[in-house]
Parts: C-alpha cells; sequence; structure tokens
C-alpha cells in the first residue's frame, strides 16, 4: 500500500511525464508511427514512458513496471507479483495527435488483481486526479490545492449523466444507455471518463470494444477511493494482470448496475 507521501512522489512524477508530453504538444514534430496493433505512437509517449520508468524504479527498484511501451513480462513471472506498477505513458494518443487536451498520463499500483492507488494527470488541461483504497480520492485543478472528491450516487430511476469516448464511441452504447433515464451524455478522452464519475461530473461510463488494462487501472482505482466501481459481464469488478491485458466490456458507476446488461 502506498502510504500519502509516496504517492505524492507518484503525482510528481506523473507531473514531470506531463512535461515532457507538453514540450512534444507544443512542437510540431510529433513523430507519429503506427504500431503493430494499429494504434498510433509519438515522441511525447517514449518520453513520457521514460520519465516514469526512471521515476517509479529511484523510487522502489523491487516492484516490478508493466507499462503500454515495454515489453511486458510473461504471465508466468507476472502471475508471481503481489505489487506492481500499471502504466499508461500517454493514454488518448488519438486525442493528444488531434490537439484537444483530452490526453493522460495514467499511474496505478495493483495488488493481485486489484488497483489499490492511481494517479491520473491531464497536462493539457492542469487536471490531477489521485486516489488510493485507504486515503480517499482527490483533485488538484491547475497546481491549486487539493481537494476531497467523491463520486454522486444515484436512485434506480434517477435522471443520470453518461460518460462516453470522443475517439472510440460504438453503436452498442446507445443500446446500455437506453436501460438508464439519460438527461446527457459527455464525451471525453482517455481515463478522465473514469475521473468524470469519480468527481460526479457525470454517473456513469460505459465502455464497449476492447481496451488494454493499462487504459482502466489508474482511472478505476481513482473512481474505487471515490467510492465507485466499475464492473465487467461477469457481475466482478474489472481484474488485473490476466494472461492477456486485454478488457472486452465494462461499465464505471456510481450506483449499481445490472451486470446482465453490461
Amino acid at each position: 500500500m502506498l502510504d500519502k507521501r509516496t504517492l505524492t512522489k507518484v503525482t510528481d512524477i506523473a507531473r514531470r511525464a506531463g512535461e515532457e508530453i507538453l514540450r512534444v504538444y507544443e512542437s510540431d514534430d510529433f513523430g507519429v508511427e503506427t504500431k503493430a496493433d494499429d494504434t498510433p505512437l509519438t515522441k511525447a509517449d517514449l518520453a513520457a514512458n521514460r520519465v516514469i520508468v526512471e521515476g517509479l524504479r529511484a523510487l522502489d527498484d523491487r516492484t516490478p513496471i508493466v507499462s503500454e511501451e515495454n515489453r511486458v513480462s510473461d504471465f508466468e513471472t507476472r502471475n508471481k507479483w503481489t505489487y506492481y506498477w500499471l502504466v499508461d505513458p500517454l493514454d488518448g494518443t488519438k486525442e493528444f495527435v488531434k490537439r484537444n487536451g483530452e490526453f493522460t498520463v495514467n499511474i496505478a499500483l495493483i495488488r493481485t488483481q486489484t488497483p489499490v492507488a492511481g494517479v491520473v494527470f491531464a497536462p493539457a488541461v492542469g487536471s490531477l486526479y489521485y486516489g488510493s483504497s485507504d486515503g480517499g480520492a482527490w483533485r488538484v485543478k491547475n497546481g491549486g490545492v487539493a481537494e476531497r472528491i467523491a463520486v454522486e450516487p444515484k436512485n434506480s430511476g434517477e435522471r443520470i449523466i453518461a460518460a462516453r469516448s470522443r475517439s472510440h464511441a460504438r453503436p452498442e452504447e446507445e443500446t446500455f444507455f437506453a436501460h438508464f433515464n439519460v438527461e446527457r451524455t459527455i464525451t471525453a478522452g482517455s481515463s478522465l471518463k473514469f475521473c468524470l464519475v469519480a468527481e460526479g461530473s457525470a454517473h456513469l461510463y460505459y465502455r464497449s470494444g476492447t481496451t488494454s488494462e493499462w487504459d482502466n487501472g489508474a482511472g478505476d482505482a481513482v473512481l474505487r477511493a471515490a467510492g465507485g466501481s466499475t464492473l465487467s459481464p461477469s457481475g466482478d469488478p474489472l481484474r488485473y494482470n490476466k494472461p492477456d491485458l486485454l478488457v472486452d466490456r465494462f461499465a464505471a458507476s456510481s450506483f449499481p448496475v445490472d451486470p446482465k446488461i453490461v
């Protein structure tokens, strides 16, 4: 588990990674490449990854790191871990390339299969979210004072605000949202959607289609620390350190959701 002082150091690492991302963001040379899975890779992804990996190793060289931009250890090795860092150095690379500001640095601490602490930093908009299972969830805007955040619970049938992906929206979302009294939807990129629910700006986020564990871990940790939850079709919360590190679909919410509709 992370104490408050150590979690603060992790937020500092995320901020430094964000600074590297902004240096590239403000330039005219993103160095965009396409990876084998048809997702974009930029100079900013690599620069942020270097800062995070070096920072976490300096903080604690005994805890393994799983990052989108590093070679991932095989499951036989990973399955022996109790704690590990789960990192997406630049979540929302498509939003980065589009220059809409909706991208984040994601750093999570996973215990066995559960996220117990997480940091989400959106450098372009100056928003930092962090939380832990024993310390609650917090938000810092534009370098200001940390303020406690919590989900806004809702009862079945109450009007809600739903968050959805800006670049990965799918028709299945409409079918899912039809089960609720959705007043309006908010579109956002990256792990910011978890944070919208965590701070009470939204009440429900549904993702249909494949994501990777590093896309979700930090935001999931912040959401759980804020009193929310994630739900997979099996009826369980999202679990991490699986053999393939892929996630099919899930709901993140401030209120109970029937797993049958996920």
